[in-house]
């Protein structure tokens, strides 16, 4: 499903193997945002996930983390976490039943929202 939405969209997708991928979405402003897709296996509820990340930035602690707790309220699919030491926009949902519109849709949602923050918290385009 990556792999066509990447084209689709003019993005570039990577399969590291069956279950860790990557695609560099085009946002706004003619930027690009990196995505990582990941499929695991969720033990207590024995299911696969699909998890979609992006980073941000490193945490730093001028960093205002309500307002960013406050923010997720107004998303669809995402969440920010502090992951591998960088704080992440990230989406996660059961692959059982999930449509690949679904799919497209998280990922830009992780993609936007990952852009939009690094932007407001760095000034900069890093990931």
């Amino acid at each position: 499903m990556m792999r066509k939405y990447a084209e689709q969209i003019g993005g570039q997708f990577t399969e590291y193997d069956h279950s860790q991928s990557i695609i560099i979405m085009p946002v706004s402003g003619g930027r690009y945002q990196t995505v990582l897709g990941t499929v695991t296996q969720n033990d207590l509820y024995h299911r696969e996930l699909i998890s979609l990340h992006s980073k941000i930035c490193s945490p730093k602690p001028e960093i205002d983390y309500r307002m960013l707790l406050e923010q997720t309220a107004y998303f669809n699919y995402c969440r920010f976490v502090v992951k591998d030491n960088y704080l992440q926009v990230e989406a996660v949902a059961p692959i059982i039943g999930i449509t690949e519109e679904t799919i497209k849709e998280m990922i830009q949602e992780v993609a936007n929202l990952a852009d939009q923050f690094e932007l407001k918290l760095t000034g900069e385009d890093i990931h």
